[in-house]
C-alpha cells in the first residue's frame, strides 16, 4: 500500500527546534495548511488539541501520533516531524516516553469508507512494527524518509498453539484511525506470544473491518472491548466473558488484558431486550450476496423504525384511552379541542396529534436506515426523502388531494434504491483533494435525491396509483358476486398492505357502499384489527405453543405495541412484521382476515359504521358473532406464524436473536 500518496516531502519536517508539544503540533498544522490539506488552521488545531485532552497520543520508543477529525480537512493526509530535541512533556502510554518522531493525522469527518482512511489505518498498523519504525527514525532527511516510508514487509503471523484459547477483541477510538489499529496489533502480538488466537474487529472510521463471524463466536472463550466509543452490535457477543477497557490500554498491558478475560473477566455480555442497534452479520466470513445484503438492510431499517412506531402508538393510545371515559374517542382529534376550556382535553388532543405526526415519519426512518445499511451515511438523505414519498407527504405540498401513497412497499423499494444509488456514487465519483468535501455534502445528496424523485414520479406513484384503480374496479365488479365474495375481497385488500394503497382503495369503496346502504363495513373493520392483534399475539404465545421463542427481541417489543394499536384500529403496528418476512406474513394476514370476516358475516354480525376500534364494537349488530370472527382471524394468524416460523427454524431456514 502506497503511503506516500497521503504526504509529501514538504510535509516531512526536520527543522522543528521546539521541545513544546503545542508548538510542534502548530508547526505541523501550518504545514498542512500551506499544502492545501486544511482550510482553517485554527479550527483544525482546536480539533487536534481537543483530541489530546481525551487520551494520550504519545506511544513509546519516541513515537507520538496526534490526530484530528474536522470538516476543515479537505482530504485525509499526514504530516511528520523528526525532532532534533525530544519532547519530554507529551502524555504517553509509556510514562518515560520522550517524543522524537511525530505523525499528525488529518482526517475529514465526511470521508468515512475512503481509500485514504484505509491508508492511514495501514500507517498506524505499520508503526507497531519495531523494524519499520526504527528505519523511519533513522532517516536523515525528508527524501530518505519518503523512500523508507513504503519499505515494509508484513510479518507472517505464527500459528497459535493448538491447545490455545480463542479470544475476540473489538477496538475503536474517537477518530477511528490510530489507536483503533495499534490496539488491535498489540493484542494480536501478545496473543501470539502467549500461544492464543486473537481475532480483532476494528470499528474504525471506515466502518467495521474484519467483522467477527458466527463461527468465530462459537469458538470464542472471551472478548476484549478496547473501545473509547460504544461497541456496535454488542449483542452479538451475548454470553461471552468480557473485559471493557480504554483503547489505549492494549498498547501498554495487552498480555494482562488477555489473562484477565480468561481468569477474571468483568462479567458476561448481556442481551439487551429490544436493542434497536442490532444488525445482523453474515453467517460466515464471506461477502454477502445481493439478497443477503437486502435482507440485512431491511432488518436494519426496521430496527430503527420500531422505537418511532412504539412512541407514536403510545401517544395516540394514551389520548384515546384518556378520552374514552368522556365519550370523546373519535372527537378528541377535532381542532376545537386545541383551545378547549378543559386543559386535560387540550393535552389529550395534542397527544393524539403528536402520535399522528410521528407516524408520518416511520417510513422515512425505515427507508433512511435501510439505505444507511447499504451505503453508510451518504445514503441517509435519499432514503429519508424516499420514505417521505412513500408516506404521501409530497401530495400535500403539491396540492393533490386524492393522491395514493405507496406505503410500506414504496418505502421498501425507494429505501433500497437510495442505498444502492448512493453507494455507487460514493464509489465512482472521484475528485481532487481540494474538492473532496463536496462529494458527501453536495454531489451525492443532490444526485441521489433527484434519482429518487424521478423513480417515484415516473414509476412508484404511477404503479401504486394504477394498483389502486385496478383494485377499485375489481371490488366494484365483485359486488354482483354476493356477500361472501365481496366480503372476502374487501378483507383481503384491507389486510394486504396495512394502510397502503390497496387498503385505502378497499376502504374508500366499502365506505361509499355503506353510505348508500348497499353493503356494510363488517369485513372492512374486522380486517383492520385482525392482523396487528394476531401478529402481536403470536409474539406472546410462541413460547407456550412450541416451547421456545420464534420471534427476536425487536419483534417481541413490536408485538406488544401491535396488540395495543390493533385495539385502537391502527394497523401500522404490524408493518415491521411484513417488512421483515413479507412472503410469510402477507398471505397469512390475508387468509386470517378472510376467515375472521366470513365467520362473523356468516353468523350474522353487521357493522355499518366505520368504527373498527374497540369502542365501536358495542355498536355492532350481533356482537358475539363479531367477537368470534375476531378470535378466529387472530388465532389463525398467531398460530400460523408460530408453527411456520418454528418449522423454518428447525430446518435451518431461519435464525433469530433470542
Amino acid at each position: 500500500m502506497d503511503l506516500k500518496q497521503l504526504t509529501s516531502k514538504q510535509l516531512v519536517r526536520y527543522d522543528i527546534q521546539s521541545t513544546d508539544k503545542a508548538t510542534v503540533i502548530k508547526e505541523l498544522v501550518r504545514s498542512l495548511s500551506e499544502e492545501g490539506v486544511i482550510s482553517d488552521e485554527q479550527a483544525f488545531y482546536g480539533s487536534v488539541m481537543e483530541r489530546e485532552a481525551t487520551s494520550a497520543t504519545g506511544m513509546e520508543n519516541g513515537l507520538a501520533i496526534p490526530h484530528g477529525k474536522s470538516d476543515v480537512v479537505n482530504e485525509a493526509a499526514f504530516a511528520v516531524a523528526r525532532l532534533e530535541h525530544p519532547v519530554d512533556e507529551w502524555e504517553s502510554i509509556d510514562p518515560n516516553n520522550k517524543v522524537e518522531l511525530v505523525f499528525l493525522l488529518a482526517i475529514p469527518t465526511s470521508e468515512a469508507g475512503s481509500t485514504h482512511l484505509n491508508v492511514l489505518a495501514e500507517l498506524s498498523t505499520r508503526l507497531m512494527n519495531e523494524e519499520y519504525y526504527a528505519q523511519l527514525l533513522g532517516a536523515n532527511n525528508s527524501e530518505e524518509f519518503m523512500t523508507r516510508l513504503d519499505r515494509f514487509e508484513k510479518a507472517k503471523k505464527a500459528a497459535p498453539k493448538k491447545a490455545g484459547k480463542t479470544i475476540l477483541a473489538v477496538t475503536s477510538c474517537a477518530s477511528g484511525i490510530a489507536h483503533t489499529y495499534m490496539a488491535a496489533e498489540a493484542l494480536e502480538k501478545a496473543g501470539e506470544k502467549l500461544g492464543y488466537t486473537i481475532l480483532t474487529e476494528k470499528q474504525g472510521a471506515t466502518g467495521i473491518e474484519d467483522r467477527v463471524t458466527s463461527d468465530m463466536l462459537k469458538k470464542a472463550d472471551g472478548v476484549i472491548f478496547a473501545t473509547d466509543l460504544p461497541v456496535k452490535e454488542k449483542d452479538r457477543f451475548a454470553g461471552l466473558p468480557f473485559v471493557q477497557t480504554r483503547v489505549a490500554d492494549p498498547l501498554k498491558r495487552s498480555e494482562a488484558l488477555i489473562k484477565q478475560v480468561l481468569n477474571n473477566p468483568d462479567g458476561k455480555v448481556e442481551v439487551r431486550e429490544g436493542d434497536a442497534s442490532q444488525r445482523q452479520s453474515p453467517q460466515n466470513g464471506q461477502k454477502q450476496g445481493v439478497l443477503g445484503e437486502i435482507v440485512q438492510a431491511v432488518m436494519t431499517g426496521i430496527s430503527y423504525m420500531i422505537p418511532l412506531l412504539v412512541a407514536g402508538g403510545l401517544m395516540m393510545g394514551i389520548a384515546k384511552l384518556g378520552a374514552m371515559p368522556f365519550g370523546l374517542v373519535n372527537e378528541i382529534n377535532d381542532i376545537s379541542f386545541a383551545t378547549d376550556s378543559n386543559e386535560f382535553f387540550v393535552i389529550l388532543h395534542h397527544l393524539d396529534k403528536l402520535g399522528f405526526m410521528i407516524f408520518q415519519f416511520i417510513y422515512a426512518i425505515f427507508a433512511a436506515y435501510t439505505a444507511y445499511a447499504i451505503a453508510d451515511r451518504v445514503g441517509i438523505v435519499a432514503g429519508f426523502v424516499g420514505g417521505l414519498f412513500a408516506n404521501g407527504v409530497h401530495f400535500r405540498f403539491w396540492g393533490i388531494e386524492d393522491g395514493i401513497a405507496s406505503g410500506f412497499l414504496g418505502a421498501l423499494v425507494l429505501g433500497l434504491l437510495a442505498g444502492y444509488v448512493s453507494r455507487y456514487l460514493n464509489e465512482k465519483i472521484q475528485l481532487n483533494r481540494n474538492l473532496q468535501a463536496m462529494k458527501p455534502m453536495f454531489l451525492i445528496p443532490a444526485i441521489s435525491v433527484i434519482v429518487i424523485f424521478l423513480a417515484n414520479f415516473y414509476i412508484v406513484d404511477p404503479v401504486f396509483g394504477g394498483l389502486n384503480l385496478a383494485m377499485e374496479r375489481a371490488i366494484i365488479a365483485s359486488a354482483e358476486g354476493g356477500e361472501i365474495v365481496l366480503s372476502s375481497i374487501i378483507a383481503a385488500a384491507t389486510a394486504f398492505d396495512l394502510g397502503g394503497p390497496v387498503n385505502k382503495a378497499a376502504g374508500a369503496i366499502n365506505i361509499g357502499l355503506a353510505a348508500d346502504g348497499i353493503f356494510p363495513l363488517t369485513a372492512r373493520v374486522l380486517s383492520i384489527v385482525i392482523p396487528p392483534i394476531g401478529l402481536g399475539l403470536a409474539t406472546v404465545l410462541d413460547k407456550y405453543i412450541v416451547g421456545k421463542r420464534v420471534f427476536d427481541a425487536n419483534l417481541r417489543v413490536t408485538g406488544n405495541t401491535s396488540i395495543l394499536l390493533g385495539f385502537l384500529a391502527i394497523s401500522e403496528g404490524a408493518i415491521p412484521f411484513m417488512l421483515r418476512n413479507p412472503i410469510i406474513t402477507i398471505p397469512i394476514n390475508i387468509i386470517g382476515a378472510i376467515l375472521g370476516s366470513l365467520t362473523a358475516v356468516m353468523l350474522g354480525a353487521v357493522q355499518w359504521l366505520p368504527l373498527p376500534a374497540v369502542w365501536g364494537w358495542p355498536l355492532v349488530e350481533n356482537v358475539p358473532a363479531y367477537i368470534l370472527g375476531l378470535l378466529v382471524g387472530t388465532l389463525f394468524i398467531a398460530l400460523s406464524n408460530i408453527f411456520i416460523r418454528n418449522n423454518m427454524i428447525n430446518r435451518g431456514k431461519m435464525t433469530i436473536e433470542v
